[in-house]
């Protein structure tokens, strides 16, 4: 498994979000090692051009990204492990992080 990739278990939870390949064309990629591919942008904050070849073409992963993020995919498959974390207590359900940024308030006069 590779170290910012999906456990068996979480991959049971979100395999069902993707339509089954379509009898002709060309072979799709597999969704798993897309969707890992997508988690190790994400986790490392890479640029995609940085993409290591195990994962496939960048620009596959891009274009997929792209689109799951446009029609809700991705929303999906972020919602269905977050029910059992929660319960687990891995994660606060009270608790909303936008990033770990820090940024400088600017001191100035106050509005009048």
């Amino acid at each position: 498994m590779v170290r910012h990739g999906l456990t068996d278990d979480e991959w049971e939870l979100i395999r069902d979000v993707f339509r089954p390949p379509a009898p002709t064309g060309r072979p799709p990629r597999d969704r798993r090692q897309i969707v890992d591919a997508i988690l190790w942008i994400l986790r490392t904050g890479a640029p995609w051009r940085d993409l290591p070849e195990e994962f496939g073409p960048q620009g596959t992963v891009w274009n997929l990204f792209d689109r799951w993020n446009a029609d809700g995919t991705l929303d999906t498959i972020l919602s269905r492990p977050r029910p059992s974390r929660i319960d687990a207590g891995e994660i606060d359900d009270e608790l909303w992080c936008v990033d770990g940024a820090s940024v400088r308030a600017a001191r100035g006069t106050p509005p009048k």
